[in-house]
């Protein structure tokens, strides 16, 4: 018996993953002294022991060769008040954190003021997964405002949540 896998196309494919809301977070990291990031809305829990956090990162992307070579990536969870952020982070453009507030770790994490939570951390394990690699982090601090609501991505759009 044969099974035949359908193929789909991947505007249906964006149209029904969009269905699913998701947070938006910031990958960051000084490379040559300068903040390097990336948007992800791929970003989710894994494990509490050890404490582990994934993304999705597209193996298309340019920003991702220059991310995963650094010993520490800062992930913030951006606010609803960080829709500019999202957007810059998410375009090709030269300087994406023009006009974005942030702060450097010790270890060259970049998070960004005002994100609702944030974590330092660093590459565990990246899988190659189709288009795309999950890329396993270890969670080496972190901290949370959850008196500050998050950006959520659905449906191909930004938006808040309502109180």
């Amino acid at each position: 018996m044969t099974t035949t896998i359908p193929v789909l196309d991947e505007r249906r494919l964006r149209h029904v993953f969009g269905a699913f809301p998701s947070g938006v977070a910031a990958v960051a990291a000084l490379v040559d002294g300068a903040p390097v990031g990336i948007a992800a809305s791929s970003f989710t829990s894994v494990s509490l022991d050890p404490p582990l956090v994934s993304l999705c990162i597209a193996r298309s992307s340019t920003t991702w060769p220059l991310l995963r070579a650094v010993p520490r990536l800062g992930v913030s969870i951006l606010s609803a008040a960080q829709e500019r952020a999202g957007r810059q982070l998410a375009a090709r453009r030269a300087d994406r954190f023009a006009e974005l507030s942030w702060r450097p770790t010790a270890d060259g994490a970049v998070l960004l003021d005002g994100a609702s939570g944030w974590l330092e951390t660093s590459i565990e394990q990246q899988v190659r997964a189709g288009d795309h690699d999950i890329v396993v982090l270890r969670v080496r601090d972190l901290d949370a405002d959850h008196d500050i609501n998050p950006l959520v991505f659905h449906a191909s759009q930004f938006r808040r949540l309502e109180p």
